[in-house]
């Protein structure tokens, strides 16, 4: 099926597309903040520029969108019809890079949470929850 939108009408489109404060990430936010969580916002001296970062427990939070970053098996990550080289190597750029900063956190001694967009989207006080959740046990691992 063809695009149901002129080339420069897609293009405009998408450069509407947030990479920060989408709705995921402010459901996620205001969740964590609710379960007594706080964190830093983008930070910028960090590789992959992480979503929310925990510096007391080592811990960076990505709140990756599903088509953005290639969710396997997820419905929202389905590739466009029109135009498929373009999208194909746009989504492996993207999870390469993904890989590559959560390696070199890794190796700054960072703990990384990678949060998907369907997920917070399905219920995300639940998703919020398993994420404080994690955080808190690596917490307790920090004080042993």
């Amino acid at each position: 099926m063809p695009d149901v939108f002129s080339k420069e009408k897609r293009s405009e489109i998408m450069s509407r597309v947030k990479s920060k404060n989408t709705k995921p990430e402010l459901i996620l936010r205001s969740s964590l903040h609710g379960l007594g969580l706080r964190f830093r916002l983008h930070a910028k001296d960090l590789p992959g520029k992480p979503d929310l970062t925990f510096k007391r427990y080592r811990v960076a939070v990505f709140v990756n969108g599903c088509f953005w970053h290639g969710h396997k098996g997820c419905r929202k990550a389905a590739l466009p019809e029109t135009n498929i080289e373009f999208w194909k190597t746009k989504i492996e750029k993207n999870k390469n890079r993904d890989k590559k900063a959560y390696g070199k956190l890794k190796k700054m001694g960072w703990r990384v949470v990678v949060v998907w967009e369907c997920r917070l989207m399905k219920n995300g006080d639940a998703t919020a929850s398993k994420v404080a959740e994690k955080i808190r046990r690596y917490a307790v691992r920090e004080k042993r």
